[in-house]
């Protein structure tokens, strides 16, 4: 199914039945990118992915133009807006939760829990730290427009303290080749999903304030100094939250689906318990 927005069309995909769960993906990460996770859930929620504006099916209507985390957020907006008129729970991984925290502070009627995994926003971060993992993702991107993927993937691996060598994984998952989409999807995140995380302002005080339930949460093999974990802990400081240890890594969704299924429908359920 597709959507028009502002300035791009979105593809979208819903699936199951219960609760309407949207799950904001990392990375490169289009609709089917956490296809064994969503097996997991669709007895118990209505679950909708969608493809980022610019990845996959969704098409930019003027290609050459920045992207920005305010775009994504008002994508996400008007998704949900078609969808539904009742508040609605979100998975955001990475990238995907930090699209959800900037909903939650300008959209916060749309959601009631917003679980955010490892938010990829510096804007979270105390300024010497944000300017340290600011240079990170840039330096990152001058390693992609040098030597491509190749050179990047080892470099993305320890921003994030990926070891796509030793990671260990749950049997019997659905392999993810990189095929020549995926590729695209790759180099799209890296040249402008990059900038648009480095690019963007969170309004720190209107996050602490936002009604949304927001759980913040981590992976249980994250590195302790990696960026992304550092952006979980302090979100958890401006929320005065715990936060949630959730199986496997950064990719915990991909890598662990069904321990980390089981751990998303007891946060949730705890979250809508406290509400």
């Amino acid at each position: 199914m597709f959507l028009t927005v502002s300035g791009a069309n979105l593809h979208y995909e819903v699936r199951g039945r219960g609760p309407l769960l949207l799950i904001s993906q990392s990375g490169e990460g289009d609709a089917g990118r956490s296809v064994d996770l969503v097996d997991r859930l669709v007895d118990r929620f209505t679950v909708v992915t969608y493809d980022r504006r610019g990845l996959s099916r969704s098409v930019i209507d003027e290609p050459a133009q920045d992207v920005t985390l305010t775009q994504h957020a008002d994508d996400v907006h008007r998704l949900l807006a078609e969808l539904t008129d009742e508040p609605a729970l979100m998975l955001g991984c990475s990238m995907g939760a930090a699209i959800g925290l900037h909903l939650a502070v300008r959209h916060s009627a749309q959601l009631s829990t917003l679980v955010a995994h490892e938010p990829v926003s510096p804007a979270l971060l105390p300024a010497d730290r944000r300017a340290r993992h600011v240079r990170e993702l840039t330096d990152l991107q001058d390693v992609y427009r040098d030597g491509g993927l190749r050179a990047a993937f080892p470099e993305m691996a320890r921003v994030l303290g990926i070891d796509p060598v030793h990671q260990e994984t749950e049997p019997g998952l659905t392999p993810i080749p990189l095929t020549p989409q995926r590729a695209a999807n790759f180099a799209f995140f890296i040249e402008r999903d990059f900038t648009a995380v480095v690019d963007a302002e969170l309004d720190l005080a209107a996050l602490a304030a936002s009604p949304v339930r927001i759980v913040p949460a981590t992976g249980r093999a994250t590195a302790d100094g990696v960026f992304d974990r550092h952006c979980a802990l302090e979100l958890g400081r401006i929320r005065g939250e715990q936060v949630q240890v959730f199986p496997g890594g950064h990719n915990g969704n991909t890598t662990h689906p069904r321990a980390y299924a089981d751990k998303l429908v007891e946060v949730l359920r705890d979250a809508e318990a406290e509400q």
